[in-house]
């Protein structure tokens, strides 16, 4: 076994300095009194003192400042590590980031985060995911023709969201859904609650504020007691009027259009995909309004809050002919809201390797 040498106290260090000084003086003046050989003077022993006198003092600087080196070393060591300052604690938390594809991106410290409980996720006998008791439901458009809702309804759907309109993306005009009459009236016929979307381009508030007023116009004669959605999509294609918009436009375009929703009475909602959530949303700007989420996994991953869920665009439910997009309405379960989580739900929780998942698809 190794041995480890005692510490040397700071008393036994003065000592040791000060038995090294008497020494050094011992052996000058003993060299001074050193008879000189004959005939009196001797030049080369007053040399000899004054070289050792210079020694001495030497010798004693550098024990001197070996013992200051000596003590500095003992304190650190002895010294108990310092807190964190909370300033800098803070800076290492506005720091964390989190991973999208090959993105890393600064987590939003204002922004809810995703609460849902995992486990809670299931699938029932006819291919719906379910999350406890949250209401099951589908969007639609003309794009799924002919609809009979009382064979919807009949199936275990809750809600429908319709598409009321669209904006094109090309010359930028306003139309209403062919089928957007005909879906609402039937949805409600067959005792279902409904909302409606709005296919937006549009490329500055302004025309946010004008889409929102042709949805306000169109649904006035209806019982409209699910979200008003804003639904903003990217365009690949090249003549698309939307090409390059940037981050803060499509935010400010959709908080133009919630607010005017709201201003009516109605409850504003954004639709995103995760690409839109994590890199053209500014999220932390609009924390005001109600999140539809589309992501198409067993359970959601995404890191952030939100309400609704599309989990599926590949769905079957009797009544439509083809596929129709799949959801479920979470926000019973989502305290943001005042829904209550369920009992081993963890919303809020940090976010970390521990009790998350690395979000990184």
């Amino acid at each position: 076994m190794r041995s480890v040498p005692a510490r040397i106290t700071e008393r036994e260090q003065v000592r040791n300095m000060v038995e090294l000084e008497n020494q050094n003086k011992d052996t000058l003046a003993q060299s001074m009194q050193e008879p000189l050989p004959c005939g009196g003077n001797d030049p080369a022993g007053n040399r000899r003192s004054t070289i050792a006198l210079i020694l001495s003092t030497l010798a004693l600087l550098v024990a001197c400042a070996a013992l200051i080196l000596q003590l500095s070393s003992g304190n650190r060591d002895e010294a108990e590590p310092d807190e964190m300052p909370a300033d800098r604690e803070e800076t290492e938390q506005a720091a964390a980031t989190l991973q999208y594809r090959n993105h890393i991106l600064p987590v939003l410290e204002n922004v809810p985060i995703n609460g849902y409980d995992e486990e809670q996720f299931s699938r029932d006998e006819r291919g719906f995911i379910r999350y406890l008791d949250a209401p099951v439901g589908i969007d639609v458009s003309s794009y799924q023709g002919e609809i009979d809702w009382e064979q919807v309804s009949a199936s275990g759907v809750e809600f429908a969201m319709i598409r009321l309109g669209l904006r094109g993306y090309t010359k930028g005009g306003i139309s209403e859904d062919a089928m957007f009459e005909r879906n609402i009236k039937g949805a409600l016929a067959a005792g279902l609650d409904v909302g409606v979307y709005f296919f937006s381009q549009a490329i500055d508030p302004q025309e946010a504020e004008e889409e929102a007023a042709f949805v306000l116009e169109r649904i006035a004669p209806y019982r409209v007691s699910y979200p008003v959605v804003f639904d903003w999509e990217s365009i690949s294609d090249a003549s698309a009027r939307t090409k390059g918009l940037g981050s803060d436009a499509v935010t400010s375009c959709a908080a133009a259009f919630c607010d005017r929703i709201a201003e009516a009475g109605y409850e504003p909602m954004i639709y995103f995909n995760m690409d839109q959530g994590y890199l053209s949303y500014r999220l932390d700007r609009l924390t005001d309004y109600a999140f539809w989420l589309a992501e198409y996994h067993d359970s959601p991953g995404f890191y952030y809050d939100f309400d609704f869920w599309q989990y599926s665009h590949s769905g079957s439910v009797p009544g439509i002919e083809g596929a129709v997009d799949l959801d479920l309405n979470l926000r019973a379960y989502n305290p943001e809201v005042g829904g209550s989580s369920p009992p081993s739900a963890t919303r809020n929780r940090p976010f970390s390797l521990e009790n998350g998942r690395f979000y990184n698809f």
